[in-house]
C-alpha cells in the first residue's frame, strides 16, 4: 500500500517547528505577561523559563519520535502506551478540536489583521479566515513538496520580520526607564497566570513528531530538529521581549495590546503599525500552513487503524500527501470559522475551545514516555531523555497545571471543546468493532 516516504531534510523540519511556534502570539501575549509581573527582570526570567520548559518537552518528544517514528506522532505513542481506544479519542480530538481549532484560530488572526488593511464588511475577518483555510488546504493537496517549499519561504520571511521588530526596539528607540511595580500590586497567583501565556506562546514545537516518518537521514535527525527549532524559538522570543521591555518599559507594555505596533510606531512613526500588520499576516500564514501539514497526518493514522474512518487513510502516492485527510480537516476548520463568525469573537472562542483538550493529551503523552520506557526496556532508543524520570515528571506536572488553568480561567468555549471530545466516545465502540486486525 502506498504510504509516506522520506522527503524532509533537517532544515525543512526546523522550518516547520519554527513556523508553527513563532506565530501571532509573540505580538499579542507579552503585554499580558507584563501585566502580571512586578519587574522587568521577572518578565524576562519567565520567558527564559518558558524556553527551558519547552526544551525539556522537546527532549521527551525526541525520545518518543526517534524510538517510534510514525506519521501519527502522538497518536502512535498513545496507542503503544494505552491502547487503540485512547489513541482513537486523541485522533478524534485532533480532527475536531485541537488541530482544526488551532488552524481556525490562526486564520482569524490573519483575518483580523487583513481586515485592517482591506476591509470587506462586517464579516471581513471570517471571510479572510475562510479564504486562508481554503487556499492553504488546496496548496497542500498539490503535494508535500509544494507545502514544504511554501513553509520554508514563509518561515524565512516571518523570522526576518520579527528581527526587524527586534532591531527597531534595540537600535531606533530610546530606552525607557521602568520603575517596576510596588510590592502587592501584583497578586500572588499572577506569576502562574503569566506562565500560562508564556507557554501558550511557546506551544506547537511537538508538531514535528507528525513528520517523523518522512524525514531523511538517521532517526536522530528528529532530535536535532527539535532541539534546533526550540533553540531558535527561544533566542527569537528572548530578543523580542528584551526589545519590547527596553523600548516601552514594563508599565507601558501592560497598558497596550499591540506591543510590537507601539514599538514600531515609536521607532519609525505611524507607518510602523502597517508594517506590523504585514508581519503578523506572515506569522499567521506560516503557522497555519505548518499546522495543516501536520494535522492531516494524524487524521491519516486514524483512517489506517479504524475501518470506520478508512477514507482518511488514503495516501496519494504521486503528491506524497494524505488527500482525503486534508479535505476533511479543511471542511471541519471552515465549520469552526463559521462558529467564530456567529460568536463574533473568533480568536478568543478558538483559544477557549482548544486549550483544555490540548493540555489533557499533552499530559498523557508525557505519561506515555514513562510507561513505554518501563514496558519496553529492550527496544532500541537512539536517544534517551537525561535525568529520567525527573525531566518527564516535570514535563507532566507543567501540562497538568496548564490543563487546570485552561478550565479555571476560560469561558464556555472550553466546555464546548470538552463536549466535542466526549462525542468521540459515541464513535469509539463501533470504531473498535470494525478495527482491522
Amino acid at each position: 500500500m502506498v504510504g509516506p516516504r522520506p522527503e524532509l531534510r533537517l532544515c525543512d523540519v526546523i522550518a516547520l517547528v519554527v513556523g508553527i511556534v513563532v506565530g501571532a502570539g509573540i505580538f499579542r501575549t507579552p503585554s499580558l505577561v507584563a501585566a502580571n509581573v512586578e519587574s522587568e527582570t521577572h518578565f524576562l526570567v519567565l520567558w527564559l523559563l518558558g524556553g527551558g520548559i519547552s526544551l525539556i518537552g522537546a527532549l521527551c518528544y525526541a525520545e518518543l519520535a526517534t524510538t517510534y517514528p510514525h506519521v501519527g506522532g502522538d497518536y502512535h505513542f498513545l496507542a503503544r502506551a494505552f491502547g487503540k481506544g485512547v489513541a482513537f479519542l486523541f485522533a478524534w480530538a485532533r480532527m475536531t478540536v485541537i488541530q482544526t481549532g488551532s488552524i481556525a484560530l490562526l486564520a482569524f488572526v490573519f483575518g483580523d489583521y487583513a481586515s485592517q488593511l482591506f476591509w470587506l464588511g462586517e464579516s471581513s475577518s471570517a471571510l479572510y479566515a475562510a479564504l486562508l483555510v481554503s487556499a492553504l488546504t488546496g496548496l497542500n493537496l498539490l503535494g508535500l513538496r509544494f507545502g514544504k517549499w511554501t513553509q520554508n519561504l514563509l518561515t524565512t520571511l516571518e523570522i526576518l520580520g520579527v528581527l526587524c521588530v527586534i532591531g527597531a526596539g534595540l537600535l531606533l528607540v530610546t530606552p525607557e526607564v521602568s520603575p517596576g511595580r510596588s510590592p502587592g500590586t501584583v497578586s500572588p497567583g499572577s506569576w502562574g497566570l503569566a506562565m500560562i501565556f508564556v507557554l501558550l506562546t511557546y506551544g506547537g514545537w511537538n508538531e514535528a513528531a507528525y513528520v517523523s516518518a518522512e524525514i531523511k537521514g538517521t532517526r536522530r535527525t528528529m532530535l536535532w530538529a527539535l532541539l534546533g527549532g526550540v533553540g531558535v524559538i527561544s533566542a527569537v522570543y528572548l530578543l523580542a521581549n528584551w526589545a519590547y521591555v527596553r523600548g516601552l518599559g514594563l508599565a507601558e507594555m501592560a497598558a497596550v495590546d499591540a506591543v510590537a505596533a507601539e514599538l514600531l510606531r515609536r521607532a519609525v512613526g505611524e507607518g510602523g503599525a502597517q508594517v506590523i500588520s504585514v508581519i503578523v499576516l506572515l506569522a499567521a500564514l506560516t503557522s497555519a500552513n505548518a499546522s495543516i501539514i501536520t494535522g492531516a497526518r494524524s487524521n491519516y493514522a486514524l483512517g489506517r487503524d479504524f475501518a470506520l474512518f478508512a477514507a482518511l487513510g488514503r495516501w496519494h502516492g504521486r503528491a506524497n500527501t494524505p488527500t482525503t485527510a486534508l479535505l476533511v480537516q479543511g471542511a471541519i476548520t471552515l465549520a469552526l470559522v463559521l462558529l467564530g463568525l456567529f460568536t463574533r469573537t473568533g480568536f478568543e472562542t478558538m483559544v477557549e475551545y482548544t486549550a483544555p483538550v490540548f493540555w489533557f493529551f499533552f499530559l498523557l503523552t508525557g505519561v506515555a514516555l514513562i510507561v513505554l520506557r518501563w514496558r519496553e526496556p529492550e527496544i532500541d532508543r537512539p536517544f534517551r531523555v537525561p535525568l529520567f524520570p525527573l525531566l518527564p515528571l516535570l514535563f507532566c506536572a507543567t501540562a497538568a497545571y496548564l490543563l487546570y488553568s485552561s478550565l479555571a480561567y476560560t469561558g464556555m468555549g472550553a466546555f464546548v471543546g470538552v463536549a466535542v471530545l466526549a462525542i468521540g466516545l459515541l464513535f469509539l465502540w463501533p470504531a473498535r468493532l470494525r478495527c482491522p486486525a
